[in-house]
Protein backbone atom coordinates (compact mmCIF):
# COMPACT_ATOMS: atom_id res chain seq x y z
CA UNK A 1 0.00 0.00 0.00
CA UNK A 2 2.85 2.45 0.56
CA UNK A 3 4.25 1.82 -2.65
CA UNK A 4 0.68 2.77 -4.60
CA UNK A 5 0.49 6.02 -2.03
CA UNK A 6 4.32 6.78 -3.12
CA UNK A 7 3.32 6.39 -7.30
CA UNK A 8 -0.08 7.74 -6.88
CA UNK A 9 1.81 11.03 -5.03
CA UNK A 10 4.44 11.15 -7.63
CA UNK A 11 1.84 11.36 -10.62
CA UNK A 12 0.01 14.28 -8.78
CA UNK A 13 3.06 16.27 -8.34
CA UNK A 14 3.97 15.42 -12.05
CA UNK A 15 0.76 17.04 -13.13
CA UNK A 16 0.85 20.24 -10.69
CA UNK A 17 4.60 20.45 -11.98
CA UNK A 18 3.41 20.89 -15.90
CA UNK A 19 0.35 22.76 -15.53
CA UNK A 20 2.84 25.23 -13.46
CA UNK A 21 5.02 25.24 -16.30
CA UNK A 22 2.76 26.00 -19.07
CA UNK A 23 2.28 29.68 -20.24
CA UNK A 24 -0.88 31.56 -19.06
CA UNK A 25 -3.64 32.09 -22.34
CA UNK A 26 -4.06 35.82 -22.85
CA UNK A 27 -7.29 37.04 -22.09
CA UNK A 28 -9.88 37.00 -24.60
CA UNK A 29 -10.38 40.89 -26.50
CA UNK A 30 -13.86 42.21 -25.90
CA UNK A 31 -15.51 41.83 -29.26
CA UNK A 32 -15.80 45.02 -31.33
CA UNK A 33 -18.77 46.49 -33.35
CA UNK A 34 -18.88 45.07 -37.07
CA UNK A 35 -18.97 48.86 -38.47
CA UNK A 36 -15.20 49.46 -36.88
CA UNK A 37 -14.53 46.22 -37.77
CA UNK A 38 -14.92 47.08 -41.30
CA UNK A 39 -13.74 50.23 -40.99
CA UNK A 40 -10.51 48.98 -40.13
CA UNK A 41 -10.32 46.61 -42.86
CA UNK A 42 -11.42 48.90 -45.53
CA UNK A 43 -8.98 52.24 -45.71
CA UNK A 44 -10.73 55.28 -46.92
CA UNK A 45 -10.66 55.81 -50.18
CA UNK A 46 -9.83 59.25 -51.86
CA UNK A 47 -12.59 61.62 -52.83
CA UNK A 48 -13.32 61.29 -56.44
CA UNK A 49 -12.24 64.76 -58.44
CA UNK A 50 -14.91 66.52 -60.10
CA UNK A 51 -15.94 65.76 -63.30
CA UNK A 52 -13.97 67.91 -66.13
CA UNK A 53 -17.13 67.67 -68.90
CA UNK A 54 -20.56 67.59 -68.45
CA UNK A 55 -21.95 65.46 -70.51
CA UNK A 56 -25.81 66.12 -72.03
CA UNK A 57 -27.00 65.97 -75.37
CA UNK A 58 -27.02 68.56 -78.26
CA UNK A 59 -27.20 71.23 -78.70
CA UNK A 60 -23.75 72.46 -76.63
CA UNK A 61 -24.47 75.80 -76.61
CA UNK A 62 -23.62 78.43 -73.81
CA UNK A 63 -24.98 82.04 -73.85
CA UNK A 64 -26.43 84.06 -71.86
CA UNK A 65 -29.42 85.47 -73.86
CA UNK A 66 -32.51 84.53 -72.58
CA UNK A 67 -36.31 84.90 -73.95
CA UNK A 68 -36.61 88.20 -71.77
CA UNK A 69 -33.74 89.67 -72.50
CA UNK A 70 -33.65 89.36 -76.52
CA UNK A 71 -37.77 90.62 -75.72
CA UNK A 72 -36.40 93.71 -74.30
CA UNK A 73 -33.66 94.22 -76.84
CA UNK A 74 -36.23 94.68 -79.43
CA UNK A 75 -38.47 96.68 -77.23
CA UNK A 76 -35.65 99.06 -76.84
CA UNK A 77 -34.89 99.02 -80.84
CA UNK A 78 -38.67 99.80 -81.08
CA UNK A 79 -38.85 102.88 -79.10
CA UNK A 80 -37.61 105.39 -81.06
CA UNK A 81 -40.20 104.74 -83.95
CA UNK A 82 -43.09 104.68 -81.03
CA UNK A 83 -41.59 108.30 -79.68
CA UNK A 84 -41.57 109.28 -83.19
CA UNK A 85 -45.36 108.09 -83.75
CA UNK A 86 -46.58 109.75 -80.20
CA UNK A 87 -45.11 113.24 -81.81
CA UNK A 88 -46.37 112.23 -85.26
CA UNK A 89 -50.12 111.36 -84.61
CA UNK A 90 -50.59 112.72 -80.50
CA UNK A 91 -51.16 110.30 -77.60
CA UNK A 92 -53.80 108.71 -79.33
CA UNK A 93 -50.97 106.80 -80.57
CA UNK A 94 -49.33 106.14 -77.18
CA UNK A 95 -52.82 105.09 -75.91
CA UNK A 96 -53.24 102.77 -78.41
CA UNK A 97 -50.14 101.12 -78.10
CA UNK A 98 -51.06 100.54 -74.18
CA UNK A 99 -54.35 99.30 -74.92
CA UNK A 100 -52.92 96.66 -76.94
CA UNK A 101 -49.64 95.71 -75.04
CA UNK A 102 -52.17 95.14 -71.72
CA UNK A 103 -54.67 92.99 -73.84
CA UNK A 104 -51.95 90.63 -75.16
CA UNK A 105 -50.26 90.24 -71.97
CA UNK A 106 -53.52 89.84 -70.30
CA UNK A 107 -54.86 87.46 -72.73
CA UNK A 108 -52.15 85.13 -72.34
CA UNK A 109 -52.05 85.26 -68.51
CA UNK A 110 -55.85 84.25 -68.34
CA UNK A 111 -55.57 81.75 -70.39
CA UNK A 112 -51.84 80.05 -69.05
CA UNK A 113 -54.16 80.23 -65.63
CA UNK A 114 -56.92 78.44 -67.01
CA UNK A 115 -55.37 76.04 -68.96
CA UNK A 116 -53.37 75.60 -65.57
CA UNK A 117 -49.96 76.10 -67.79
CA UNK A 118 -46.78 78.10 -66.57
CA UNK A 119 -47.10 81.64 -66.43
CA UNK A 120 -44.81 83.09 -68.75
CA UNK A 121 -45.65 86.97 -69.53
CA UNK A 122 -42.75 87.88 -67.56
CA UNK A 123 -40.55 87.15 -70.90
CA UNK A 124 -42.33 90.46 -72.44
CA UNK A 125 -42.88 87.95 -75.56
CA UNK A 126 -46.30 89.25 -75.27
CA UNK A 127 -45.76 92.86 -74.84
CA UNK A 128 -43.60 92.69 -78.24
CA UNK A 129 -46.58 91.36 -79.83
CA UNK A 130 -48.83 94.11 -78.26
CA UNK A 131 -46.29 96.75 -79.59
CA UNK A 132 -45.99 95.72 -83.06
CA UNK A 133 -49.91 95.06 -83.55
CA UNK A 134 -49.97 98.96 -82.69
CA UNK A 135 -47.62 99.80 -85.36
CA UNK A 136 -49.77 97.74 -88.00
CA UNK A 137 -52.98 100.01 -86.76
CA UNK A 138 -53.78 103.25 -87.62
CA UNK A 139 -53.59 106.17 -85.32
CA UNK A 140 -57.69 106.72 -85.72
CA UNK A 141 -58.58 103.16 -85.49
CA UNK A 142 -61.23 102.81 -82.09
CA UNK A 143 -59.87 101.54 -79.07
CA UNK A 144 -61.50 98.16 -79.57
CA UNK A 145 -59.91 97.21 -82.54
CA UNK A 146 -56.74 96.08 -81.12
CA UNK A 147 -58.51 94.10 -77.94
CA UNK A 148 -59.94 91.67 -80.85
CA UNK A 149 -56.45 91.46 -82.31
CA UNK A 150 -54.39 91.02 -78.99
CA UNK A 151 -56.86 88.26 -78.37
CA UNK A 152 -56.46 86.49 -82.17
CA UNK A 153 -52.76 86.99 -81.97
CA UNK A 154 -52.45 85.43 -78.25
CA UNK A 155 -54.99 82.72 -78.24
CA UNK A 156 -55.66 82.01 -81.41
CA UNK A 157 -52.64 81.91 -83.43
CA UNK A 158 -50.16 81.47 -79.83
CA UNK A 159 -51.62 80.10 -77.19
CA UNK A 160 -53.65 77.27 -78.96
CA UNK A 161 -50.66 75.93 -81.13
CA UNK A 162 -48.65 75.91 -77.23
CA UNK A 163 -47.36 79.14 -76.75
CA UNK A 164 -44.37 80.81 -77.43
CA UNK A 165 -41.61 79.15 -79.59
CA UNK A 166 -44.93 77.00 -81.02
CA UNK A 167 -47.03 79.14 -83.31
CA UNK A 168 -45.77 78.53 -86.92
CA UNK A 169 -47.15 81.85 -88.30
CA UNK A 170 -46.35 85.65 -86.85
CA UNK A 171 -49.01 86.33 -84.11
CA UNK A 172 -49.18 89.98 -85.24
CA UNK A 173 -49.40 89.64 -88.82
CA UNK A 174 -51.97 87.02 -88.44
CA UNK A 175 -54.03 89.27 -86.02
CA UNK A 176 -53.63 92.27 -88.44
CA UNK A 177 -54.99 90.20 -91.59
CA UNK A 178 -58.07 89.07 -89.29
CA UNK A 179 -58.77 92.83 -88.36
CA UNK A 180 -59.40 93.67 -92.29
CA UNK A 181 -62.01 92.06 -91.34
CA UNK A 182 -62.84 96.03 -90.36
CA UNK A 183 -61.82 97.06 -93.51
CA UNK A 184 -62.99 101.27 -92.80
CA UNK A 185 -61.56 100.94 -89.40
CA UNK A 186 -58.23 99.50 -90.71
CA UNK A 187 -57.74 101.89 -93.83
CA UNK A 188 -58.80 105.48 -91.93
CA UNK A 189 -55.52 106.91 -92.23
CA UNK A 190 -54.95 110.40 -90.35
CA UNK A 191 -52.54 112.93 -91.64
CA UNK A 192 -49.87 113.58 -90.42
CA UNK A 193 -49.92 116.57 -86.07
CA UNK A 194 -53.92 115.87 -86.91
CA UNK A 195 -55.89 116.57 -83.37
CA UNK A 196 -56.92 113.19 -81.87
CA UNK A 197 -58.36 112.48 -78.67
CA UNK A 198 -55.98 110.26 -77.01
CA UNK A 199 -58.50 108.15 -74.65
CA UNK A 200 -62.04 108.25 -76.76
CA UNK A 201 -63.43 105.09 -77.79
CA UNK A 202 -63.61 105.99 -81.61
CA UNK A 203 -61.45 109.12 -82.53
CA UNK A 204 -63.74 112.02 -84.19
CA UNK A 205 -62.25 112.82 -86.88
CA UNK A 206 -62.49 116.28 -89.09
CA UNK A 207 -62.62 116.31 -92.63
CA UNK A 208 -59.30 117.86 -93.32
CA UNK A 209 -57.42 115.74 -90.53
CA UNK A 210 -58.29 112.10 -92.73
CA UNK A 211 -55.74 111.76 -95.75
CA UNK A 212 -56.51 111.18 -99.11
CA UNK A 213 -54.21 108.44 -99.77
CA UNK A 214 -50.93 106.79 -98.46
CA UNK A 215 -47.92 106.79 -100.38
CA UNK A 216 -48.64 103.00 -101.41
CA UNK A 217 -52.39 104.34 -102.66
CA UNK A 218 -51.01 106.83 -104.93
CA UNK A 219 -48.31 104.27 -106.23
CA UNK A 220 -50.64 101.28 -106.64
CA UNK A 221 -52.82 104.37 -108.47
CA UNK A 222 -50.19 104.93 -110.72
CA UNK A 223 -49.43 108.46 -109.47
CA UNK A 224 -46.33 109.80 -107.61
CA UNK A 225 -47.21 110.35 -103.72
CA UNK A 226 -47.30 113.79 -102.68
CA UNK A 227 -44.55 113.10 -99.83
CA UNK A 228 -40.98 113.97 -100.97
CA UNK A 229 -38.66 111.50 -100.13
CA UNK A 230 -36.95 113.35 -97.55
CA UNK A 231 -40.45 113.28 -95.57
CA UNK A 232 -40.96 109.44 -96.48
CA UNK A 233 -37.40 108.56 -95.02
CA UNK A 234 -37.64 110.67 -92.16
CA UNK A 235 -41.31 109.79 -91.56
CA UNK A 236 -44.14 113.08 -92.21
CA UNK A 237 -46.80 111.35 -94.00
CA UNK A 238 -50.04 108.94 -93.51
CA UNK A 239 -49.60 105.61 -92.29
CA UNK A 240 -50.31 103.03 -89.66
CA UNK A 241 -48.35 104.10 -86.27
CA UNK A 242 -44.69 102.43 -86.64
CA UNK A 243 -44.16 102.71 -90.38
CA UNK A 244 -44.00 105.98 -90.85
CA UNK A 245 -40.01 106.77 -90.16
CA UNK A 246 -37.78 104.73 -92.15
CA UNK A 247 -34.70 106.39 -90.21
CA UNK A 248 -36.01 105.43 -86.60
CA UNK A 249 -37.03 101.62 -87.90
CA UNK A 250 -33.65 101.38 -89.31
CA UNK A 251 -31.76 102.71 -86.55
CA UNK A 252 -33.72 99.92 -84.29
CA UNK A 253 -32.63 97.38 -86.56
CA UNK A 254 -28.99 98.24 -86.18
CA UNK A 255 -29.28 98.06 -82.63
CA UNK A 256 -30.54 94.65 -83.04
CA UNK A 257 -28.03 93.57 -85.48
CA UNK A 258 -25.52 95.16 -83.10
CA UNK A 259 -26.70 93.23 -80.47
CA UNK A 260 -26.92 89.68 -82.47
CA UNK A 261 -30.70 89.83 -81.83
CA UNK A 262 -31.46 89.09 -85.91
CA UNK A 263 -29.18 88.86 -88.43
CA UNK A 264 -28.84 90.76 -92.17
CA UNK A 265 -29.46 87.87 -94.15
CA UNK A 266 -33.10 88.20 -94.59
CA UNK A 267 -34.05 92.06 -94.45
CA UNK A 268 -31.47 92.76 -96.94
CA UNK A 269 -32.67 89.98 -99.02
CA UNK A 270 -36.42 91.17 -98.68
CA UNK A 271 -35.68 95.09 -99.29
CA UNK A 272 -32.96 94.13 -102.38
CA UNK A 273 -35.11 91.80 -103.76
CA UNK A 274 -38.47 94.57 -104.03
CA UNK A 275 -35.87 97.31 -104.70
CA UNK A 276 -34.04 95.44 -107.90
CA UNK A 277 -37.52 94.59 -109.16
CA UNK A 278 -39.31 97.71 -108.56
CA UNK A 279 -36.18 98.88 -110.49
CA UNK A 280 -36.77 96.96 -113.27
CA UNK A 281 -40.42 97.46 -114.23
CA UNK A 282 -40.78 100.98 -112.72
CA UNK A 283 -41.55 103.94 -115.60
CA UNK A 284 -39.38 105.46 -118.27
CA UNK A 285 -37.87 108.72 -116.53
CA UNK A 286 -37.95 108.29 -112.88
CA UNK A 287 -36.87 105.04 -111.99
CA UNK A 288 -35.19 105.94 -109.27
CA UNK A 289 -37.37 107.52 -107.02
CA UNK A 290 -40.34 104.91 -108.00
CA UNK A 291 -37.94 102.37 -106.51
CA UNK A 292 -37.48 104.52 -103.51
CA UNK A 293 -40.94 105.17 -102.96
CA UNK A 294 -41.58 101.17 -103.60
CA UNK A 295 -38.92 99.98 -100.80
CA UNK A 296 -39.90 103.19 -98.12
CA UNK A 297 -43.64 103.61 -98.29
CA UNK A 298 -45.84 100.66 -97.02
CA UNK A 299 -44.60 98.17 -94.53
CA UNK A 300 -41.34 96.62 -95.90
CA UNK A 301 -38.93 98.09 -93.47
CA UNK A 302 -40.76 97.20 -90.36
CA UNK A 303 -41.78 93.56 -91.87
CA UNK A 304 -38.41 92.88 -92.52
CA UNK A 305 -36.58 93.68 -90.00
CA UNK A 306 -39.13 93.04 -86.94
CA UNK A 307 -41.19 90.75 -88.05
CA UNK A 308 -39.96 88.58 -90.79
CA UNK A 309 -36.55 87.81 -88.20
CA UNK A 310 -38.88 86.10 -86.05
CA UNK A 311 -37.32 83.85 -84.40
CA UNK A 312 -40.15 80.85 -84.55
CA UNK A 313 -41.49 81.20 -87.78
CA UNK A 314 -38.13 82.15 -89.70
CA UNK A 315 -35.47 79.40 -90.57
CA UNK A 316 -32.82 78.88 -88.69
CA UNK A 317 -29.78 78.24 -91.05
CA UNK A 318 -28.43 81.75 -93.55
CA UNK A 319 -29.36 79.88 -96.89
CA UNK A 320 -32.76 79.15 -95.88
CA UNK A 321 -32.85 83.00 -94.73
CA UNK A 322 -31.87 84.51 -98.03
CA UNK A 323 -34.30 82.41 -99.79
CA UNK A 324 -36.97 83.40 -97.30
CA UNK A 325 -36.29 86.81 -97.48
CA UNK A 326 -36.26 86.99 -101.37
CA UNK A 327 -39.40 85.16 -101.22
CA UNK A 328 -40.88 87.63 -99.49
CA UNK A 329 -39.60 90.11 -101.73
CA UNK A 330 -41.06 88.31 -104.50
CA UNK A 331 -44.47 88.07 -102.87
CA UNK A 332 -44.59 91.43 -101.78
CA UNK A 333 -44.02 92.97 -105.15
CA UNK A 334 -46.16 90.66 -106.76
CA UNK A 335 -48.87 91.96 -104.91
CA UNK A 336 -48.34 95.01 -104.93
CA UNK A 337 -47.86 95.09 -108.87
CA UNK A 338 -50.66 92.52 -109.62
CA UNK A 339 -53.08 92.56 -106.79
CA UNK A 340 -56.33 94.08 -105.79
CA UNK A 341 -54.51 95.52 -102.78
CA UNK A 342 -51.69 98.26 -102.37
CA UNK A 343 -50.09 96.90 -99.92
CA UNK A 344 -48.30 92.90 -99.72
CA UNK A 345 -46.17 92.96 -96.68
CA UNK A 346 -47.95 91.03 -94.21
CA UNK A 347 -49.57 88.56 -96.37
CA UNK A 348 -46.43 87.31 -98.10
CA UNK A 349 -44.70 86.79 -94.61
CA UNK A 350 -47.36 84.19 -93.78
CA UNK A 351 -46.93 82.71 -97.25
CA UNK A 352 -43.50 82.09 -96.23
CA UNK A 353 -44.18 81.36 -92.62
CA UNK A 354 -45.19 78.29 -94.13
CA UNK A 355 -42.97 77.04 -95.69
CA UNK A 356 -40.30 77.63 -93.29
CA UNK A 357 -40.17 73.86 -92.62
CA UNK A 358 -39.28 72.81 -95.87
CA UNK A 359 -36.64 75.53 -96.20
CA UNK A 360 -35.07 74.33 -92.96
CA UNK A 361 -35.36 70.67 -94.25
CA UNK A 362 -34.04 70.93 -97.96
CA UNK A 363 -30.66 73.46 -96.81
CA UNK A 364 -29.79 71.37 -93.96
CA UNK A 365 -25.95 70.98 -93.76
CA UNK A 366 -24.75 67.62 -94.09
CA UNK A 367 -22.51 66.56 -91.48
CA UNK A 368 -19.19 65.75 -92.43
CA UNK A 369 -18.51 61.96 -93.24
CA UNK A 370 -21.59 61.09 -92.48
CA UNK A 371 -22.72 58.20 -95.14
CA UNK A 372 -26.11 58.99 -96.52
CA UNK A 373 -28.72 56.19 -96.14
CA UNK A 374 -29.51 55.25 -99.50
CA UNK A 375 -25.87 54.75 -100.65
CA UNK A 376 -24.88 52.38 -98.53
CA UNK A 377 -20.90 51.08 -98.14
CA UNK A 378 -19.92 48.54 -101.30
CA UNK A 379 -18.43 45.36 -99.74
CA UNK A 380 -15.12 44.57 -100.52
CA UNK A 381 -15.21 40.86 -102.57
CA UNK A 382 -12.14 38.57 -101.40
CA UNK A 383 -9.88 37.50 -103.53
CA UNK A 384 -9.87 34.14 -105.00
Amino acid sequence: MSEEKLENTSAEEAKTAALTAAPEAPAAKPDKPESTAKAEKKPDKPEKPAPLLTVTSSPHIRAADTSRSIMIDVLIALAPALIWAVYLFGFRALTMTLVSVLSCVAFELIYELIMRRPVTVLDCSACVTGVLLAFNLPAAAPLWLPVAGAFFAIVIVKQLFGGIGKNIVNPTLAARVFLFSWTSEMTTFTVPFAKLSPSAMTAELEADAVASATPMIALNAGSVPQESLLEMFLGIRPGVIGEVSVLLLLVGGIYLLIRKVITWHIPVAYILTVGVLSLLTAPAGNAIDYTLYQVMGGGIILGAVYMATDYTTSPVNNIARLIFGVGCGLLTFFIRRYGGYSEGVSFSILIMNLLVYYLDKFTRPKPYGKLRQNNPPKEAKGNG
